[in-house]
């Protein structure tokens, strides 16, 4: 997965928002003005996602790729190399979980939530 690819996938998640709120390299990615997924332009190795703790967990001892994340809360965020072993499809749900996720927990007032959501079961993102 390239940058490009990265992009364009994080933005064909219904109501998603990009920015570059930290500096003018990194790419920050947020549904509900929450962060659900974030990565370098210009150093385009690894990407951040948000994880259930558990999940996070099982993930990295199975992959290699997935360490805990460099400048997010560690409990909760994951880096996954990209350039390495890991399938596109593995890496594009794990942005998918965390959008959802976010989505889930995290956008507030429930009115606009439910409006994603309906948008996001639309287009078959949420099943």
């Amino acid at each position: 997965m390239d940058v490009m690819e990265f992009r364009d996938y994080c933005l064909s998640l219904p109501f998603t928002d990009e920015s570059t709120p930290f500096d003018q390299t990194t790419l920050v990615y947020k549904v509900g003005g929450r962060m659900f997924a974030y990565a370098g332009m210009d150093d385009f190795r690894r990407i951040c996602v948000k994880c259930d703790p558990e999940e996070a967990e099982q993930l990295r001892e199975t992959y290699p790729e997935i360490t805990p994340a460099h400048h997010s809360s560690k409990r909760h965020w994951n880096d996954i190399a990209v350039a390495g072993d890991l399938p596109d499809a593995l890496i594009r749900e794990q942005i998918r979980n965390s959008y959802i996720a976010v989505l889930r927990s995290n956008v507030t007032p429930r009115q606009l939530r439910d409006k994603i959501v309906a948008a996001a079961r639309s287009a078959g993102i949420i099943v």
